[in-house]
C-alpha cells in the first residue's frame, strides 16, 4: 500500500526515513477548527482533520490500497497550549515562559487507510513527552529567536536545533518532541496489519 504524509513539515519526513518507511507528500490544506480544549484532544483532533482531508482527496482521484498519515504537535505549559509563534516577539514571550521549567508536547497522529471501494477506516492516538529546559537569560532567547529557528515550531524551539543547548532533560519518547512519535506509529500500523 502506498503511504502519503498529510504535512510538508522536513522533521516529520526525517523521521519516517529514519525507520525506513517510504512515503510520499500530500499535505492538508483543510482550514482547522478546534473544539477540544485539552491538549490531546486538540492534537487528535487536528491530525484527524488533515488525514480526513487528505485521504478524501486521493480518493476523489479515484486512488485506492492506501495510507494517510496525519499529524499535530503542540506545547502545553502553565495550562495553556502554545503552537507555533505568530512573529519573532511571540517566540521570545513563548521562551520566556518555558525557560526554567517543565512542560508537555503532545503530538496526535491520525492513520487513515483505504482498499479499493470500501470506506476508508481510521486511528487516531496522542503522546506527550515531558520536557525539562535550563534557565534562559533574556539575552540567549533574544538570540534564538533572532536565528529564526523558532518561527515553525510548536513552542518556539527545535529539541533537535540549536535550543539543544538549553534541554536539561525529557522524559518520554524524544521523536514525538520532534514531531513524530515514529516508534508508536510502527507499533499502530503493524497492529492493523499495515505495515
Amino acid at each position: 500500500m502506498k503511504i502519503y504524509l498529510a504535512s510538508a513539515s522536513p522533521r516529520r519526513k526525517e523521521l519516517l526515513r529514519q525507520v525506513g518507511i517510504s512515503f510520499k507528500v500530500v499535505p492538508s490544506m483543510v482550514e482547522e477548527k478546534i473544539t477540544k480544549t485539552e491538549p490531546d484532544g486538540v492534537v487528535e483532533e487536528l491530525s484527524y482533520q488533515k488525514a480526513v482531508d487528505v485521504c478524501g482527496r486521493l480518493a476523489a482521484q479515484g486512488k485506492e490500497d492506501f495510507i494517510v498519515i496525519g499529524a499535530d504537535t503542540v506545547v502545553s505549559a502553565w495550562g495553556r497550549i502554545l503552537g507555533k509563534p505568530a512573529d519573532k516577539e511571540d517566540a521570545v514571550r513563548m521562551l520566556k515562559d518555558l525557560q526554567g521549567g517543565s512542560h508537555q508536547v503532545y503530538t496526535g497522529v491520525t492513520i487513515a487507510w483505504k482498499y479499493k471501494d470500501m470506506p476508508p477506516m481510521y486511528a487516531t492516538f496522542s503522546e506527550c513527552t515531558d520536557v525539562t529546559m535550563y534557565s534562559m537569560t533574556d539575552e540567549e532567547i533574544r538570540r534564538y529567536a533572532d536565528s529564526g529557528e523558532p518561527m515553525d515550531k510548536a513552542g518556539a524551539y527545535a529539541i533537535q536545533g540549536l535550543c539543544a543547548a538549553y534541554i536539561q532533560g525529557i522524559c518520554g519518547d524524544y521523536n514525538n518532541v520532534v514531531g513524530l512519535p515514529v516508534g508508536r506509529l510502527c507499533q499502530e500500523l503493524k497492529k492493523r496489519g499495515l505495515l
